[in-house]
C-alpha cells in the first residue's frame, strides 16, 4: 500500500473510533474524567494524522548537510591564549 492509502485507512479507523466514542458517550455520559481523557486522546490522534498527511503531501527531500573540510595543518597557537586546560585550570595557575 502507498502512504496515501495507509493514511486513508488510518483516517477511516479514526472516523469509526469517533463514531464509537459518540455512542459510548450517550451511554456513559460526557462528565467522567475517563471519557474526557479518551476524547482528548482521540483528538490528539486526529491532529497527529493531519500532520502526517501534510508531511506526506509535501515530501521535502532530506537536505544533506554541507561538508566542511578540516585542514591537517596545525592550529594557530594564538587560538589557545587565555584558555583553560580542561580539569587543570588556567596555564599560569596550579591545579586545585
Amino acid at each position: 500500500m502507498s502512504v496515501h492509502d495507509e493514511l486513508t485507512s488510518v483516517q477511516r479507523s479514526l472516523d469509526e473510533l469517533f463514531r464509537s466514542l459518540g455512542r459510548l458517550e450517550k451511554q456513559l455520559g460526557t462528565g467522567g474524567l475517563e471519557m474526557r481523557r479518551v476524547r482528548a486522546d482521540a483528538n490528539h490522534l486526529r491532529e497527529s494524522v493531519a500532520l502526517l498527511r501534510d508531511a506526506a503531501a509535501s515530501p521535502a527531500a532530506p537536505k544533506r548537510p554541507d561538508l566542511v573540510t578540516i585542514s591537517d595543518a596545525p592550529y594557530d597557537p594564538a587560538l589557545w591564549v587565555d584558555s583553560d586546560d580542561e580539569g587543570l585550570g588556567a596555564r599560569d595557575r596550579r591545579a586545585p
